[in-house]
């Protein structure tokens, strides 16, 4: 057992806390660009879940099995996970400072570096498990950011990435040091500021700018997205939990070099390609940031850029993990994130992947009956989900009867470009057209409209 002076925080002269251990926060910590979890070695790692009143064992040791898969994502390892029982969470700790020393004792035993907990941490809870603990307390918040952080390549994404950082961090910050800086100079606010409050207003600074950067990018799409809808084409956003293999998809439908990993976030930019449909008509496919449990807040903001490709879109193809054991509770999850976006209310085509990996679909079919089951990797059965989005994006259209001069062939082509010409009659004077127009498409077709159903 470890004795209560062990368990006892290193101060130095002025109280404040000395970090002598490796880990995310200590000497040897990562900084905002490179995330929050040190990867100059394989930090080892213990996770910690509670069960709360409505919580199943089960289903919180289901939560910790994926926060284990995102931390080995980050690149640790987990070395020992602990699971509470609670009526509540402790407002200082947690988990109660009780069970905090207990942790302590296994970090001691196995020379952990960092604890990560399945919650997201209060500032203050974060403060006072790091002083007991006397290493890194992280939450599954964290974690995930830590992900995006690696995973961001373009401008758009790493500086929405660093955003939801510095929103995780801001309220996090602590006074390193208790002198005030002798200001001095234009602009400087002299003596009696304190290292904190520098580091705040540096953070705000960029807080600030990057906003702004991030809205000027949110204009330039919103631009386009106005231009994209007087176009011709449908769009249709490939949505799903990370890893259900939306990129796989999008690259086996298109034949195209989009990037494939399977790693949980390997796609945060999302990817358009332009599709030809059976009967001819041409969509804009996209996939998208894979969603999660969970989902920080700060990244919902953060990504609203980039999952406006959700919102805007005419059809969403739910894609699950049909092989997945936890295929309902992914499902769920995506509905909420989905709701809290803005795009709950759009037509969705639920699509269960990885059949080619899964046991039995017999239970899944029985239960989603109007559900499509593909491989994106062998390519089963992805003529039928094809042919599915055709219907789905064609019952928003109505059956018109147009008739057509010969002399107005640029019409007939611009048809066949945006509807689904079905018959098409030769007489004396021109053509009778028979065919699906959206709504949004009649203006154009107005004057060449005999009838519709």
């Amino acid at each position: 057992m470890v004795g209560e002076d062990n368990l006892k925080p290193k101060l130095d002269a002025d109280g404040n806390i000395i970090s002598d251990h490796r880990g995310a926060f200590g000497e040897f910590g990562a900084t905002v660009e490179r995330g929050f979890i040190d990867r100059s070695f394989r930090e080892k790692i213990i996770i910690v879940g509670v069960i709360l009143p409505g919580q199943t064992a089960e289903q919180v040791e289901i939560s910790l099995d994926e926060l284990e898969r995102l931390v080995n994502t980050a690149g640790a390892d987990v070395i020992e996970r602990i699971v509470q029982k609670r009526d509540s969470l402790d407002p200082a700790t947690y988990i109660g400072s009780g069970k905090v020393k207990d942790i302590y004792e296994v970090a001691i035993a196995h020379d952990v570096d960092t604890v990560i907990f399945d919650d997201e941490l209060s500032p203050g809870q974060q403060f006072n498990l790091e002083k007991i603990l006397k290493r890194s307390a992280l939450d599954r918040t964290a974690v995930i950011l830590d992900i995006f952080a690696q995973h961001a390549t373009s401008a758009e994404g790493k500086a929405q990435v660093e955003l939801a950082q510095l929103q995780y961090r801001l309220p996090r910050l602590r006074n390193k040091k208790n002198f005030s800086q002798q200001g001095g100079g234009i602009g400087t606010r002299g003596p009696g500021e304190t290292q904190l409050e520098v580091d705040r207003r540096r953070l705000e600074r960029r807080l600030h700018k990057l906003r702004k950067d991030l809205t000027q990018i949110e204009a330039k799409r919103s631009t386009q997205a106005k231009a994209s809808e007087s176009g011709t084409n449908k769009k249709v956003s490939i949505v799903g939990y990370t890893n259900a293999g939306k990129s796989s998809l999008l690259r086996y439908l298109t034949s195209s070099d989009v990037l494939v990993e399977d790693k949980l976030f390997a796609t945060l930019d999302s990817t358009t390609r332009k599709y030809k449909l059976p009967g001819g008509e041409t969509i804009l496919l996209s996939d998208t940031v894979g969603f999660i449990r969970k989902l920080p807040h700060q990244l919902v903001e953060a990504f609203a850029s980039t999952l406006r490709v959700a919102t805007s879109a005419d059809l969403l193809v739910h894609l699950v993990d049909g092989s997945s054991s936890e295929s309902q509770t992914n499902i769920d999850a995506v509905h909420e994130v989905l709701t809290e976006i803005g795009a709950g209310e759009i037509p969705t085509l639920l699509v269960f992947n990885k059949i080619d990996k899964a046991e039995s679909t017999t239970a899944l079919a029985a239960r989603y009956p109007d559900a499509v089951f593909v491989s994106a990797e062998t390519g089963e059965n992805t003529d039928i989900l094809v042919e599915r989005v055709a219907e789905a994006l064609r019952g928003q259209s109505k059956l018109y009867k147009l008739f057509l001069d010969w002399s107005d062939g640029s019409v007939l082509a611009e048809l066949h470009r945006v509807a689904k010409v079905n018959e098409v009659e030769s007489e004396d004077e021109g053509m009778i057209i028979e065919a699906l127009i959206d709504d949004r498409d009649i203006p154009r077709f107005e004057t060449f409209i005999a009838s519709s159903s």
